[in-house]
């Protein structure tokens, strides 16, 4: 069958073929009644049509028949009764098959207690990877990382497209998940403040608290896709893209994790003394010689049909990282020319290599944690985070009470270790 361009199309198409079928008996008759099918759109009410048109058989068969012109009547009134039936019936129950839809937009459609909500996809399955040996045998979110990985273009849902009109020194972004409300909170509570220079950066509930937040902080982007660990990659080239069309004037970039401390001021100094955003600058807690994971049980378990090397390109932990827009700009040039990959902080590692570029390690990061220095000593930890520029992991409480531990004025620090 000829698939309707549209489903208000599919609507009207299948209705009047209903209404057709019971005015016209001869064209629903027993014998032409398709049988059912699940597969075919429409075939419920092609059915019903079916036993409409036998009762109007039957009527025009009995053995005492009505007047003609009572007849007509009759018949007029049992097509409208139930033409009626039909489309109440259509509008409350019927659903829209996939097959009959452009394979480049599918809506699909959920049904809740209270309402029908649509979620658009805008991405064509790569089947390809079907092919590719034991693929089956993957875990589903790697199945569907592969299916997809090629899709990079996404509705913009909330966008700051004046957050940089005035000059921007450093550019704090924040990647986050529409449920975090909590540490997102914190962030601005603590080291996410605008101050002189920085900036920070469909899921029912959590995306209409996302709108209520973009309206209240003006802080918040947002793309139409699915937030899982496996698109923390697609948000991070996403964001290079967004920075490249709104944010240029940028000098430096902070790309960190919502639940890390980070001592922006620190950061600020550095780089007013140590960095030039005319040159690469790419520093944080570095991973280097790390192997790829093949163990399926590991959240970072990569397969050979994704990838065949077997040591990951030098990167920064993706908790916290402190760039130059010239890096930035490089990485976000090289990713066009690399397939996605589904760690995201590896990904960035590769798209330094891809431009020539590497990664350095810097002291003031502790991505994982802080524990070796409360060991060397006495020293109280607000102290050691008055020294450092990011610490992972907090609590939003946790986050909230060290800052203010941190900026406390009385706080007296004296031999420290150093980081």
């Amino acid at each position: 069958q000829q698939c309707p361009t549209n489903s208000r199309r599919l609507k009207m198409t299948n209705l009047l073929l209903v209404l057709e079928g019971l005015l016209l008996g001869s064209v629903w008759s027993k014998e032409t009644c398709p049988r059912f099918r699940p597969d075919l759109p429409g075939i419920e009410l092609r059915s019903l049509a079916c036993k409409a048109s036998a009762l109007t058989t039957e009527l025009q068969d009995s053995t005492n028949p009505m007047p003609n012109c009572s007849r007509l009547v009759f018949l007029f009134l049992v097509t409208l009764t139930l033409g009626l039936i039909f489309v109440l019936f259509f509008i409350g129950s019927y659903s829209i098959s996939e097959s009959c839809l452009s394979p480049v937009w599918h809506p699909k459609y959920t049904q809740s207690k209270y309402k029908t909500t649509r979620v658009r996809s805008i991405c064509k399955v790569n089947t390809s990877v079907l092919q590719l040996p034991d693929f089956s045998k993957e875990p589903a979110q790697l199945q569907n990382f592969m299916k997809y990985r090629h899709c990079r273009e996404f509705e913009l849902l909330h966008n700051l497209p004046d957050k940089c009109k005035e000059d921007v020194f450093l550019l704090l972004v924040v990647k986050s998940n529409p449920f975090n409300y909590d540490r997102r909170e914190m962030v601005r509570k603590t080291w996410g403040k605008e101050r002189e220079t920085p900036d920070v950066q469909e899921q029912g509930k959590a995306n209409q608290l996302l709108e209520i937040e973009s309206k209240e902080h003006q802080d918040i982007l947002q793309w139409d896709f699915l937030d899982s660990f496996f698109n923390l990659t697609l948000k991070q080239y996403l964001f290079l893209q967004w920075m490249d069309n709104y944010c240029p004037s940028a000098q430096f970039i902070f790309n960190g994790d919502d639940d890390v401390f980070a001592n922006t001021d620190n950061m600020v100094e550095f780089l007013l003394f140590s960095a030039s955003a005319q040159k690469h600058l790419y520093v944080g807690y570095l991973f280097e010689g790390n192997k790829l994971v093949r163990d399926k049980r590991s959240k970072y378990y990569i397969p050979l049909i994704l990838s065949t090397s077997n040591i990951y390109a030098p990167y920064i932990g993706g908790g916290g990282i402190l760039m130059s827009s010239y890096s930035a700009n490089a990485i976000y040039n090289a990713s066009q020319t690399l397939q996605l990959f589904p760690i995201d902080d590896a990904f960035l590692g590769m798209c330094l290599e891809k431009a020539g570029l590497s990664p350095k390690s810097h002291d003031g990061f502790r991505t994982l944690g802080i524990n070796d220095l409360l060991r060397k000593g006495k020293t109280e930890q607000p102290c050691i985070l008055r020294k450092l520029m990011l610490v992972h992991r907090y609590l939003p409480l946790e986050l909230l009470l060290m800052w203010d531990a941190v900026n406390n004025p009385n706080l007296k620090c004296g031999h420290q270790p150093h980081p």
